[in-house]
């Protein structure tokens, strides 16, 4: 940590930093649990060299985001600038019993914040992939017309710049984007927050079993991509989905709907991470297209 950045730390916290202690389980950012003298505990985020200097601000709006259903435990932005995001620290600890329905019915809670359209604000990040939410754009009311441009078309676009799109891919993804109409029909919802990127990685569990989200890629959209996201790397408990649906009942055939929306994510990370996810997105979209 540079002298400079570290004072602008410790002015943010109103005392001085005495450790720092590295946290493991991120690939993105420089995470530490930071110790102040008086001995209060916080979490601090730095961005590595090369990363986008927008991320942290983005990842700090997104939670304040969250934060305004009051629904789901978020942990409090206590400061961000370009280089650092600081946040009360959350000790972890251990699910019981109840924990992941909990959290299903809180989540399912989060989703019943509306938004007037599709998108946000601003645009943010999945993983350090830009997050187009058309926040210099014209607002999109409809969610079949936002998922195609805004979120596999985005994609589809970075995967021909880096050379990740296969003659094979670009030829299925174009018959299935003429198709998404008909496959996404019937279940009309309004815009609904989203934390955008939740799988298990994504949420903390403290010492008295409670859940909390972090590392969102907030926007409004269909809450069915955001119960697809947590199904993509193994899921959740099952009292986590029991939950949700009692509280909230997704629209029938939504798990027929389900990889469409896990779609998304596996040509982020076929973008991110090369092309050992080029088997899943084909195989995904031959689903629907052949």
């Amino acid at each position: 940590m540079t002298p400079d950045r570290q004072s602008r730390i410790e002015a943010a916290l109103g005392e001085s930093i005495a450790d720092l202690q590295t946290i493991s389980g991120g690939c993105i950012a420089d995470s530490r649990q930071l110790t102040t003298h008086t001995g209060k505990l916080f979490f601090l985020k730095q961005v590595r060299p090369g990363q986008n200097p927008s991320m942290l601000r983005a990842e700090a709006s997104g939670l304040h985001e969250l934060r305004k259903a009051k629904a789901v435990r978020i942990p409090e932005v206590l400061a961000v600038e370009f280089d650092f995001l600081l946040l009360e620290f959350i000790p972890a600890g251990r699910a019981h019993s109840g924990s992941y329905a909990e959290l299903g019915r809180n989540f399912a809670q989060l989703h019943r914040l509306r938004g007037k359209a599709f998108g946000f604000h601003e645009d943010n990040f999945l993983g350090t992939s830009l997050q187009s939410n058309r926040a210099s754009g014209t607002a999109v009311s409809n969610w079949v017309t936002f998922y195609a441009e805004q979120r596999l078309g985005v994609q589809l676009r970075l995967a021909e710049r880096t050379g990740a799109a296969t003659p094979e891919l670009r030829r299925g993804l174009g018959r299935l984007l003429d198709k998404l109409p008909d496959l996404l029909s019937g279940p009309e919802e309004p815009p609904t927050l989203l934390h955008g990127d939740l799988w298990s990685g994504n949420h903390l569990i403290d010492t008295q079993g409670r859940g909390w989200l972090i590392d969102p890629a907030v926007s409004y959209g269909h809450r069915e991509a955001d119960l697809a996201m947590t199904t993509l790397f193994g899921g959740y408990p099952s009292e986590f989905y029991a939950a949700y649906q009692e509280a909230h009942p997704l629209p029938s055939g939504w798990r027929e709907r389900e990889p469409l929306y896990h779609l998304y994510h596996l040509l982020n990370h076929l973008n991110l991470f090369g092309s050992g996810y080029l088997g899943q997105v084909l195989a995904v979209i031959r689903r629907y297209v052949g």
